[in-house]
């Protein structure tokens, strides 16, 4: 039995992959800008000195990276609703990736601030900054240096994790190139056009991080 390859099916409904794929960018980039700002606090917590925060910081990283992605999304969607916690398919998704991605970065950026030298935090209180100074100016921009090859391949990841939301039907990149393939038929067109999208966004992104990396690198 031969099977014989047709892209025409796939072409004429290649704008519902291209909307798929613009709503996979705009989940992950809304999921890890908040990743972040969660990531970060996490890893203050458990860089800190006090068990107070260092034992919650490290539970949280703990319990979510055990957790498989998948899971977190349907309590997210299902579980949740039964707790009075009611939240759209897409709303559910990008809390639970944010959440997901927050443990994930918390390590990188702990990874980073263990590396930023303490006499920068020494230089920045004999200059008469604040502690929060200190973070906000010395600290932190130093850290995100050090850890920006690291964030660039989680946040690559993490795109890709984008294509589970389709197991709660939300219509991203590969939630439509599964509709097309039940439409169609299609299934090794539907699948290499889907994979080429995201091989591509993945490489363009790999791209603008490096040179992100070598915009802010340190002149040798």
């Amino acid at each position: 039995m031969t099977y014989s390859l047709n892209f025409a099916a796939v072409w004429r409904s290649f704008d519902l992959l291209l909307e798929g794929l613009a709503l996979s960018l705009g989940l992950a980039v809304v999921a890890i800008l908040a990743g972040c700002v969660l990531g970060l606090i996490t890893a203050f917590g458990l860089v800190s000195k006090s068990v107070l925060l260092r034992k919650p910081a490290g539970l949280y990283v703990t319990v979510i990276r055990n957790t498989p992605i998948l899971v977190l999304i349907l309590f997210t969607y299902f579980a949740l609703p039964e707790l009075g916690v009611r939240l759209g398919k897409i709303e559910s998704f990008v809390l639970t990736l944010a959440v997901y991605s927050g443990a994930y970065l918390a390590e990188v950026f702990r990874g980073g601030l263990i590396a930023v030298p303490p006499g920068q935090r020494e230089a920045g209180l004999a200059i008469g900054l604040t502690e929060m100074q200190i973070r906000t100016s010395i600290i932190i921009p130093l850290m995100l240096r050090n850890v920006l090859p690291s964030l660039g391949s989680t946040m690559i990841s993490l795109f890709k994790d984008t294509s589970l939301a389709a197991a709660i039907a939300v219509p991203e990149l590969t939630f439509e190139a599964r509709k097309i393939n039940v439409e169609t038929f299609r299934v090794i067109e539907t699948w290499i056009v889907a994979s080429c999208l995201y091989v591509a966004t993945c490489s363009l992104l790999a791209a603008l991080m490096r040179g992100v990396e070598r915009r802010l690198a340190v002149p040798r």
